[in-house]
């Protein structure tokens, strides 16, 4: 081999080396390449992103009834009317809010004022006792506070009673009838208060009847008592507030002279949202039991149409234990006899049907549901004097001739008509019951316009 061939072939298999290094060295480079590609961190995901949890749901808005009571407006005018005083409160079960708190609680958290004393009405504090009874003075045991009964040894605060006091706070429900007796109560309060120099804040309710319905005999003076205090319509068609108010103003209304009438100090706190054309279940406060047969609205209704008719004479009321002042029944007589006999007075507004009860021995019993039909034509006393009527139809003797003195007296404070109670012992089944409704009618209509000056409500 020459020596140019030597330095060809080394030259080749140097050129040949040269070739493989490149390519090692590319393939190398390539794979440091990837390599360090794949060595870099991935990227990071973007996490989801944090959602917090819904609100919990509002609490539904508290729905209250659409009146506030005379309480309710105390207490939203911060305790003005009390503020700084020392008060006792007249008031029973149905003296609450309208969220049906007792009104004693509501005074007790008052922060100007001290509750040092409650006196309790008729059927007494908690609305126990029954009808007439009388009981005594005590300590209520849930705040400890005196109970001054104003149906026990007294009908009338004692000034004793009255001593230390501001104020006396009254808060009753009445039914809108005259011989139920928590107006009775107000009035001799508003007397025993005037004379002895203490305030009287009237906190107002509805009349459950209405502002606009007036019916039946105006009260006779001579028949004026604890039973009738006001010389008013049976049904009287005023709350609480405007009795005050007509107490207050009215020369002859209070037993007490002039000048302690004039001095003596009344404040109303009015209601807010009450019309006097809303009867009760239009004010959507639940009715609280004014007394152990008043249980609900339509025992007020019946209290006010049947209360009178079965005073005397022997008609009774309920159907067994069911359906108080609203049933009616007459000794040895059927549903269907009364109804009959009933009906043919065509008394405007209501309807008499066959319903049934249960009797105190268990036994089911049937008597007669009076149903108002038509509340604006319904005079409520009309179906008593009907029944005053039949009475003397079906007894023998007439049963108002014979009738004890002590509920004779009783029937005529209730009444409060000697002319009707001369008529019915006199004339018996055969007393003309239309020509007194008329009269009663144009005397409750002159009553009615006159009592307007005292309204606190259209």
């Amino acid at each position: 081999m020459s020596r140019r061939s030597l330095v060809s072939l080394s030259l080749g298999t140097i050129a040949a080396s040269v070739l493989v290094l490149v390519i090692v060295l590319g393939c190398t480079s390539k794979t440091d390449k990837v390599a360090e590609k794949s060595s870099k961190p991935a990227a990071p995901v973007a996490a989801a992103p944090v959602v917090p949890p819904p609100p919990p749901p509002l609490a539904p808005a508290e729905k209250l009834p659409p009146v506030m009571l005379g309480i309710d407006v105390l207490e939203a005018e911060k305790f003005a009317a009390i503020a700084g005083k020392k008060i006792g409160l007249l008031t029973h079960p149905p003296g609450v809010n309208r969220r049906g708190e007792s009104t004693i609680d509501v005074i007790r958290r008052a922060p100007n004022a001290k509750l040092v004393a409650l006196f309790a009405p008729e059927h007494g504090l908690w609305g126990i006792d029954k009808a007439g009874d009388n009981f005594a003075d005590t300590i209520d045991k849930r705040t400890g506070l005196p109970v001054y009964s104003l149906h026990g040894k007294s009908r009338k605060p004692t000034k004793e009673m009255l001593r230390g006091l501001d104020a006396l706070v009254i808060d009753l429900q009445d039914i809108g009838t005259r011989s139920y007796t928590f107006i009775s109560c107000m009035r001799w309060t508003m007397e025993a208060c005037f004379e002895n120099g203490v305030e009287v804040i009237i906190l107002d309710r509805p009349n459950p009847l209405g502002g606009l319905k007036v019916d039946g005999p105006p009260l006779d003076s001579e028949f004026m008592s604890y039973v009738g205090a006001f010389r008013v319509p049976y049904v009287h068609g005023l709350t609480m507030g405007e009795f005050a108010r007509m107490a207050k103003a009215a020369p002859g209304v209070l037993a007490l002279s002039e000048k302690i009438r004039d001095k003596g100090r009344l404040t109303v706190v009015p209601m807010r949202g009450w019309t006097r054309s809303m009867r009760w279940p239009d004010t959507e406060l639940k009715w609280v039991a004014t007394s152990p047969f008043v249980q609900d609205y339509a025992a007020v209704v019946g209290y006010a149409m049947t209360g009178l008719g079965t005073e005397l004479g022997g008609w009774t009321w309920g159907i067994g234990i069911n359906h108080p002042f609203r049933g009616i029944g007459f000794p040895k007589k059927t549903p269907e006899e009364i109804i009959k006999e009933l009906e043919q007075y065509k008394i405007p507004g209501i309807k008499l049907l066959k319903a049934q009860g249960i009797a105190r021995d268990g036994k089911i019993i049937s008597g007669v549901y009076v149903e108002i039909v038509d509340y604006e034509s319904w005079r409520p006393t009309e179906l008593s004097f009907y029944m005053m009527k039949t009475a003397a139809k079906w007894s023998t003797p007439n049963p108002f001739t014979i009738a004890p003195s002590e509920r004779a007296s009783m029937f005529n404070k209730l009444v409060g008509s000697s002319a009707w109670w001369t008529a019915i012992r006199r004339e018996g089944a055969r007393v003309d019951v239309a020509s007194f409704l008329n009269n009663w009618q144009t005397r409750d209509a002159i009553y009615q316009q006159q009592s307007r000056k005292y309204w606190l409500y259209q």
